[in-house]
C-alpha cells in the first residue's frame, strides 16, 4: 500500500515500484474525471511555487505543468536558461541551492541528464524530469494512463510496439514503465539504434523482477504484427541535427505507413508524443486517422503531471 510519495524526485521512472507507479496513475486518472466533471480549481497546492526550468523549447510540456499547477492553486514560474545566471556561468549546483529556497518543487527540461541528477543532488525540493537526451518518466506516465483508457487497465495483455529509434529517450521511458508494470514492449529499430546501455541496467535491475521484458525486432511490419498499441517518435531530436540526413536514411524503412498499421489488431491505436514531423515518422493518413489517439495523449499530460505534482510537492 502506498502511503506517501512527498518530498521524492521523479528522475526516471525506475526510483519507483509498480504499486507507486500504478497509485500515480490512478490519482491522474481521478483529476481527469474531477476535471471533466467541472472542478477546474483542486486547492491542493495553494502557496506553493514551480520553478520551471527550459534548456530546450516545450509546447506540451510547458503549458501542461503551468496550467496543472495553477489548476492545484499554486503558480508555476517560466525560466528559460537565457534567463538564469546559468548562461553567464553559475553552476548547476549553486542554481539548485538558490531556487530551493525560493520554491517548493523544480521542473527542468535539459539536454544531458547529469544536469537533472545534479540539479536534485543539490536542491531541498523535489526535482522533476521534464525531459532529458535519456528519459522522459512525465510523457510515459501519460502514455501509460492513455493506454490504459482505450485498451484496459492490464498492461500485461497488451502488445505494444515501438517502432524507430530504439534509442530514444521516450522510448526509454515507455519501457520502464511498461516494464514496471509487468508487460511486454517490442522495439522495431534497425542495428546501431538500440536502448542505452544506462537504460537496460535500470530496465534488467527494475522491471525485470516484475515480469517485465523487451525484445528487439528489425523488420517491423513482423514487429507490428496483432499489436494494440503501435507508438512512434520523431527520428531527429533537437541537438541531433548534425546526424539528420544519416538518421532519416537508416529509420525510413521504420515509418508508420497506413500499410505497416493495416498488420496491426483491427482495434490498435497509434500513439505519439508530438511534436511529429508528418512524412517521416509517421504519414498523415495515420496521425489524422482511425488508429490515432495523440490528441488524447496530449491532454492526459496535464492530468498526468497534475497528480506528479500533488503527489510529490511537500
Amino acid at each position: 500500500m502506498v502511503t506517501s510519495l512527498k518530498g521524492r524526485h521523479f528522475l526516471t521512472l525506475a526510483e519507483y515500484s509498480r504499486e507507486e507507479l500504478l497509485f500515480m496513475i490512478r490519482t491522474a486518472m481521478q483529476f481527469k474525471q474531477r476535471y471533466l466533471a467541472g472542478e477546474r480549481i483542486i486547492p491542493l497546492l495553494v502557496g506553493r511555487h514551480l520553478a520551471m526550468i527550459f534548456e530546450k523549447p516545450s509546447t506540451r510540456t510547458r503549458i501542461s505543468f503551468e496550467t496543472a499547477m495553477k489548476e492545484l492553486g499554486g503558480d508555476a514560474i517560466y525560466l528559460s536558461a537565457s534567463e538564469l545566471q546559468l548562461a553567464r556561468g553559475e553552476t548547476i549546483e549553486d542554481t539548485a541551492r538558490v531556487l530551493s529556497r525560493y520554491v517548493d518543487v523544480i521542473m527542468a527540461r535539459v539536454y544531458e541528464h547529469y544536469k537533472i541528477e545534479k540539479l536534485a543532488q543539490y536542491s531541498r525540493v523535489p526535482v522533476i524530469n521534464g525531459l532529458s537526451d535519456l528519459h522522459h518518466p512525465a510523457q510515459a506516465l501519460s502514455d501509460v494512463l492513455t493506454i490504459m483508457e482505450k485498451k484496459g487497465g492490464d498492461i500485461t495483455r497488451l502488445k505494444i510496439v515501438f517502432v524507430g529509434d530504439g534509442g530514444d529517450n521516450v522510448l526509454h521511458s515507455l519501457m520502464l514503465a511498461t516494464g514496471i508494470l509487468g508487460g511486454k514492449i517490442i522495439i522495431a529499430s534497425p542495428k546501431g539504434y538500440e536502448p542505452h546501455p544506462s537504460v537496460v541496467k535500470l530496465f534488467n535491475e527494475h522491471a525485470s523482477p516484475n515480469g517485465g521484458s523487451y525484445e528487439i525486432e528489425r523488420d517491423p511490419f513482423k514487429a507490428v504484427e496483432n499489436a494494440d498499441v503501435v507508438y512512434t517518435d520523431v527520428w531527429v531530436s533537437m541537438g541531433q541535427e548534425k546526424e539528420k540526413e544519416k538518421r532519416i536514411k537508416d529509420l525510413e524503412p521504420y515509418r508508420v505507413t497506413v500499410e505497416l498499421m493495416n498488420h496491426a489488431k483491427p482495434d490498435a491505436i497509434f500513439m505519439h508524443c508530438l511534436p511529429a514531423h508528418r512524412g517521416e515518422e509517421v504519414v498523415n493518413e495515420v496521425i489524422d486517422g482511425k488508429w490515432s489517439v495523440v490528441w488524447d495523449q496530449a491532454e492526459n499530460r496535464k492530468h498526468a503531471q497534475k497528480a506528479i505534482l500533488a503527489l510529490l510537492t511537500p
